[in-house]
C-alpha cells in the first residue's frame, strides 16, 4: 500500500502516543497526522500534483517529519537534502527534478533563494519556510507555521504504490549528485524487511542522530511511523553525554551507529555496562565497524544486539549479519535480508564459487526503479540477475562469499569516499579546488581513518606557492559541505601519473597515507 497509509492507521491506533521527540519538543501520532494533512491540502491547494516533487530542506526537526507525511498525502515525491548543501549544488538538484515546492526553515532560506536565483531554467517553486517575519510573507514565500491553521481535508490524489515516493540525491563518480528513485513499494518492502531481523515493534523508542537526508537516517523516520514507535531526533552527536542523557530519559531501545559515532563513543572514559539499561540492540552500517569496535561496543553493551549491515541507497539495505554469527564471522556483512537475494556474479553475470572475488548483484521488491532523468546510469546499474523476473542491481562493489553464503566486502569499484557514513565524489571536491586561482592540479582520494572510515584527502599542484592548505581548506569550507571538505591536504611539484599520463588516485592515496 502508498506508505502514508502507515501513519493514518497508527494515528487511529496511537492517538495520543509519542511519536517524534526532538530537544523539548513532542509530537504525538495524532498531531503528526493532523499537522500532515494540512499540510498536504496547504500543498494541493498551491498546486502540487500526483508526481510532483517538493525538496524537504531541513534539519532533523519535528517539521521535517510534518513535511514528508504531507508531500506524501498530497500525492508528491519528497526528497529530502542534507542541510549543509550549499546554493550551488542545490541549485543544481532544483534544475534537475524541477521540484514544485520548497519546505525549509529560517536559517536556510537564504540559501534557497540564492539557489533559486542560479537555477532560472525552470518554473520557481513556491516555498514554505519557518520563522518568518510577517513581512517576508509574499505570494512565492509562505510561513510554515501557518498549515496546522489552513483547512484540512484528505488530497484525493488517485495515487498507488507503484508511484514514486521519493527522490534520495546520492554521489555519483561523476562528481554530480543521482537522484534515486523509489516507489511506495520500495520503502514498504526495505522497511518491513529491515523490521523483520530486527524484531521491532511499536513498543521500540529510537534515538535518530543521523540526518534523514541520510537514508539510514530517513529509514527511522519512516520504520517508526509504520511500527507506531517513538523516534528520538537529534541534530548531532557533538555532545554524547548530553545524548546518553536523553536516551535514558526516554528509555530508548534501538540505536543506529555509523562508525564516527561507534568511535567516540569508545574512547569516553566511565561508561559502564549498565549506562543504558533499556537498550536492545545497535546497528551499524554506511561502512564496516573495525573488529575492535564490535568487541569493545559488546562488551560495554552485553545485553544488546550489535548488528552489522552493508546496504546501499538504491537498494537501502543489502544484507545483515545475525548478531549470533559475530563470533564466528566478525568481518562478514552477513546475508541477505529477508525477501531479498544478494549474489556474488563474474564479469559475465555467473555466480562464483566460494571465495572467489566478483561483483554484487542485489535482487528484490527493494531494487529502486531507477535514477531520475539518467536512462544510461539505470541502464548500467538494473541489468538481468541469476533469478528471473526480479529488478537486479549491479553494485559495482566486490564481494566475496564464504562456504556458507556469507558476504564479505571487499572493495569498491568506483573511487566513492565512505566518510563520516556521507557518501563523497572526489570530482565534486577537485571542481571546488580547481576553482580557486592557485590551483594548477588537483587529485582527491580517500585515505583509511579508524574514526571517519575514510579520511577525504587532497593532493595539490599550486602556482609558485601562492596560496596556503589552510587558506584552501577554508576556500572548500566556503563551498562544499562539512563532511566533504578535506581533512588532509598537501603540496606537491605534480601529481603521481600512469604509464598513461593519467593521474593515479590509488598512488596519490598512498602518498597521502604515508606522508599522514
Amino acid at each position: 500500500m502508498r506508505f502514508e497509509r502507515f501513519l493514518d492507521e497508527n494515528a487511529g491506533r496511537f492517538a495520543a502516543k509519542t511519536a517524534i521527540v526532538a530537544d523539548t519538543a513532542r509530537m504525538t501520532y495524532g498531531e503528526l497526522q493532523a499537522r500532515s494533512q494540512q499540510l498536504a491540502a496547504v500543498l494541493f491547494e498551491r498546486g502540487v500534483r500526483r508526481g510532483d516533487r517538493v525538496l524537504v530542506f531541513m534539519d532533523n526537526c519535528p517539521e521535517a517529519a510534518v513535511s514528508i507525511f504531507g508531500i506524501l498525502k498530497a500525492g508528491g515525491v519528497f526528497s529530502v537534502i542534507n542541510s549543509s548543501t550549499k546554493a550551488s549544488k542545490l541549485a543544481y538538484i532544483i534544475a534537475d527534478c524541477e521540484p514544485a515546492a520548497i519546505l525549509t526553515i529560517g536559517r536556510l532560506l537564504p540559501v534557497v533563494r540564492s539557489a533559486l536565483a542560479e537555477a532560472t531554467s525552470i518554473r520557481a517553486p513556491f516555498v514554505l519556510s519557518t520563522g518568518l517575519d510577517a513581512e517576508a510573507v509574499t505570494d512565492h514565500v509562505g510561513a510554515f507555521e501557518a498549515c496546522p491553521s489552513a483547512p484540512s481535508y484528505r488530497v484525493e490524489h488517485g495515487g498507488t504504490e507503484d508511484d514514486l515516493a521519493m527522490l534520495v540525491y546520492t554521489s555519483g563518480s561523476t562528481g554530480r549528485p543521482k537522484g534515486v528513485m523509489m516507489t511506495h513499494r520500495n520503502i514498504e518492502a526495505a522497511s518491513g524487511s529491515i523490521i523483520s531481523y530486527l524484531e521491532n515493534t511499536s513498543d521500540d523508542v529510537i534515538f535518530n542522530v543521523l540526518p534523514l537526508a541520510f537514508d539510514y537516517g530517513l529509514y527511522q523516520l519512516l520504520m517508526s511511523v509504520r511500527l507506531g514507535a517513538a523516534l528520538i531526533l537529534e541534530k548531532s552527536f557533538a555532545f554524547p553525554a548530553a545524548m546518553f542523557d536523553v536516551m535514558r530519559r526516554e528509555k530508548v531501545t534501538g540505536l543506529p551507529l555509523v562508525p564516527t559515532m561507534a568511535a567516540v563513543l569508545l574512547q569516553m572514559r566511565d561508561l559502564t555496562p549498565d549506562f543504558l539499561p533499556t537498550l536492545r540492540y545497535i546497528t551499524n552500517t554506511a561502512a564496516a565497524l573495525p573488529v575492535e569496535h564490535i568487541e569493545r561496543l559488546r562488551r560495554l553493551f552485553p545485553d544488546a544486539s550489535l548488528f552489522s549491515m552493508y546496504g546501499l541507497t538504491e537498494c537501502k539495505r543489502c544484507t545483515y549479519l545475525p548478531p549470533a554469527e559475530l563470533d564466528r564471522r566478525p568481518d562478514s556483512v552477513g546475508i541477505a535480508i529477508p525477501g531479498t537475494h544478494a549474489f556474488v556474479v563474474d564479469g559475465a553475470g555467473h555466480i562464483v564459487l566460494p571465495n572467489v572475488t566478483g561483483e554484487l548483484v542485489i535482487q528484490g521488491p527493494h531494487v529502486m526503479r531507477g535514477y531520475w532523468k539518467d536512462e544510461a546510469a539505470t541502464a548500467c546499474a538494473l541489468r538481468p540477475g541469476p533469478v528471473a523476473d526480479l529488478p537486479a542491481l549491479h553494485t559495482g562493489d566486490l564481494f566475496r562469499r564464504d562456504e556458507d553464503g556469507f558476504l564479505y566486502f571487499v572493495a569498491r569499484r568506483d573511487d566513492i569516499i565512505k566518510t563520516r557514513g556521507e557518501k563523497v565524489a572526489p570530482k565534486e571536491v577537485e571542481a571546488v579546488l580547481y576553482a580557486h586561482p592557485a590551483v594548477v592540479e588537483a587529485v582527491v582520494t580517500g585515505i583509511p581513518d579508524g574514526v571517519l572510515g575514510q579520511a577525504v584527502s587532497a593532493m595539490v599542484v599550486s602556482r609558485d606557492g601562492a596560496v596556503t592548505a589552510k587558506e584552501l581548506i577554508r576556500h572548500c569550507q566556503l563551498n562544499l559541505e562539512e563532511f566533504m571538505v578535506p581533512k588532509y591536504l598537501t603540496f606537491a611539484e605534480s601529481l603521481p601519473k600512469t604509464d598513461t599520463g593519467k593521474v593515479s588516485r590509488k598512488l596519490a592515496g598512498d602518498l597521502l597515507e604515508s606522508a599522514r
